[in-house]
Formats: C-alpha cells, structure tokens, sequence
C-alpha cells in the first residue's frame, strides 16, 4: 500500500487558512490536518474549549444520507440505538456493526424529516462505511449518498460557545437542546444546519457549510472575530483528542474497533434491542449471556509517565501477569494528571484497583478510576 504524501493528502477547504495560521499539519487518516497553532499551542487550546470557546475544523468527518419512503427502516437495520425515538430536528450517538456486535464506525444520526436521515461518520473510514451502507440498506425503498464533500463542518466547543455563535446567526439557538440542531443562517448564509453537538465534553454546536473555500475562509475568521471577547482559540486535532479522553468519548481504532463489540466498549446504553432486529444484535444478545472477556476502564498514573496508546498493561501480581493494553493516554491539560482507558479483564476492573503499565521497560504504577474523567457542570438548555 502507497503511504500518502503531503501532495496527496486530502484538504479540506480551510486548508490555507491552517497553514497561515502557521498550524503544524499532520496526517490524519488520508488527510493534511492541522494539530495545534503556534500561537498558542496544544494545551492552551484545550484549556480554551474548557474554560472560554475554540473551533474546530472537521470538514473531514464524513456524512451519508439516506432518504426516502423506507429510510427509517432501513436505519433501524444498519444501526444499534433506536431511530423511531428521534423527532424531526433531533440527534443521537449510534454505531454500524457487524454481525459478530463489533464496529463497523461509530456514527450521530441526526434526523432530518421523517424519512430523510444524515449520519456523520468518522474520517478514516468515510468510503469503508459509505460502501458498507449502500450495500446493507439496497433491499429497503430507499437511496444513499455520500455527502462528504459537500459540506464544510466547524465545531464551535466550550461553554462561550452560544455566546460565539449568538454573533453570527439569528436562528434561536439559545432554546436548542442538547443532540439537536436547527436550520438557519450563519452569516450571511441561508438554511445552515446548526447542531448543538460535540466531541470534546463541552457545550457547543457543529454547523455545515458550503465547501467552497472563499465562503468557508470568512466564516472562519468571522467566528474567531465574535469569539474574541471569550478568549477563542482556533484549535487542532491535538486538543480534540486530550478533550475528548478527558470525557471519555471512544475513537475509532482505539475503544472501539471491527474487533470489540459493544459491550466490550461499556457503549450499551446506546444499544437498543428491544426495538426489533438489527445487525449484529444476536450477537450481543449471545454475549450478555456469555459475558464479556475483557472490559474497558479509566487510569489514574501513580508513578510518573503516560501510558499510552499501545502500551501492555500488567497485574500486580508475584508473577506481573499481562492481562490488557491501553487503547489512550495522555496528560490531562485541565485535569492536570495522566490518564488512560484500557481494556482488561472484568475480574481486573474494580475501581481503586491497581495495575502497573509498562512504560520503556519498566512498571509503572496505575489506578482504575470513575469515568469520565471530566464531566461539564450540569446545564439546562
């Protein structure tokens, strides 16, 4: 397989508004992403989002829709949480998986009117689950398409966030729940779909928008002029993944993979077998039965050192056992300690239990902690 090179990387369209910006740009799954801004850096960014606002630019999420006289069943088919429950205008977190319970991508539905639905997939496996879709809804009175190239998408995060957006849009957001969206204008741009959604643990809104780059550019820089006030910060892939581990939010190939199932991943509050069959639903059935063989867990070090991504983790043992391996870890820029997930087995799992995590040879002390790590303050909306 050709590795990608910086000239065959895709970009998204605010590409030239990162490298201005001086961003350090890293590949990230077949795209030339930025990581963090000089100007301030990983954990300013991630502090930004925690404490004022910061945006994101993930235009290179992926977004299927599937519409017509049969879409609702069809969803019902190819997803674990339950669709029927969604009013027009609402979101929900949901997984593809495969027969065996394991996932295909994990994806956030949004329904956009009765039978007309938008999923948003990951970037690294935009065509594996398009392709996955089409072939696994063909039997239901309802079309597919691909609308990943269609759309800029910015993530406007943190608890400055309404404020930030409340600059730039007439549309009542204010009122707008949790996992729901709205149509309206962003700008001076008409019928935007702007969702009260997220992957950091904050509050915060994702709107799409037109993929031509003059149009994404002033938006871009319209957003960190009303932000300004607030202390926003334009932020990278860097921050999103320290803040989203600190939330305890699965990425792909990392808690959740075509080898964990659902349960494996603690994630089976999202899956709903009382509504009927679906893919992948007697195999969770089987395994609720059977039990799980290893389970996921949050770590606290002990003993200086990160744990991460990859790393073996060991009993406590005489003989130091290894019993599972760290799927994240990092420090904690808000929380300021070193945290990791990890999967081990059920009877390793108890919170306050120690394990020991084999940094570059040698042990290192770690404790299974409550998850997540951060929760936002509760917030009525």
């Amino acid at each position: 397989m050709n590795t990608p090179t910086a000239a065959t990387l895709r970009r998204t369209a605010l590409h030239s508004v990162h490298k201005h910006m001086g961003a350090r740009m890293v590949d990230f799954g077949g795209w030339d992403m930025p990581v963090e801004y000089p100007s301030a850096g990983l954990m300013k960014e991630h502090l930004a989002v925690r404490t004022g606002v910061g945006i994101f630019d993930v235009s290179h999420m992926g977004d299927i829709r599937i519409s017509g006289p049969q879409a609702l069943a069809a969803v019902q088919h190819i997803s674990m949480n339950d669709a029927s429950r969604l009013a027009i205008g609402q979101a929900h977190y949901s997984a593809l998986l495969y027969p065996a319970g394991t996932f295909v991508d994990d994806v956030v539905v949004h329904r956009l009117a009765a039978h007309d639905f938008l999923l948003v997939i990951n970037a690294g496996t935009r065509e594996k689950d398009f392709y996955w879709v089409r072939d696994h809804v063909c039997a239901f009175d309802c079309i597919a398409e691909d609308l990943s190239d269609q759309y800029t998408q910015i993530a406007i995060q943190g608890p400055r966030a309404l404020d930030t957006m409340a600059r730039i849009t007439s549309a009542d957001i204010a009122s707008l729940k949790y996992y729901w969206f709205t149509h309206g204008n962003v700008s001076s741009l008409d019928n935007i779909l702007i969702a009260r959604t997220g992957y950091t643990g904050e509050d915060g809104f994702e709107i799409y928008i037109s993929p031509d780059a003059k149009i994404s550019e002033a938006v871009w820089w319209e957003l960190l002029d009303a932000g300004k006030e607030f202390g926003i910060l334009p932020c990278g892939l860097g921050a999103r993944n320290t803040l989203r581990l600190e939330s305890k939010m699965a990425l792909y190939g990392h808690e959740i993979s075509e080898s964990i199932t659902v349960l494996e991943a603690g994630l089976d509050r999202y899956c709903k077998l009382e509504k009927g069959d679906f893919i992948g639903r007697q195999s969770i059935e089987k395994q609720k039965s059977t039990g799980i063989a290893h389970t996921l867990v949050g770590l606290e070090m002990i003993d200086r050192g990160i744990a991460r991504d990859g790393y073996k983790v060991f009993d406590t043992g005489s003989e130091a056992s290894e019993i599972g391996v760290v799927t994240s870890g990092s420090y904690a820029p808000f929380l300021k300690k070193n945290i990791a997930l990890a999967y081990v087995p059920p009877s390793h799992s108890a919170e306050g239990a120690h394990l020991n995590i084999e940094i570059r040879g040698q042990m290192a002390r770690a404790q299974i902690v409550p998850t997540p790590f951060y929760k936002r303050p509760k917030k009525q909306w």
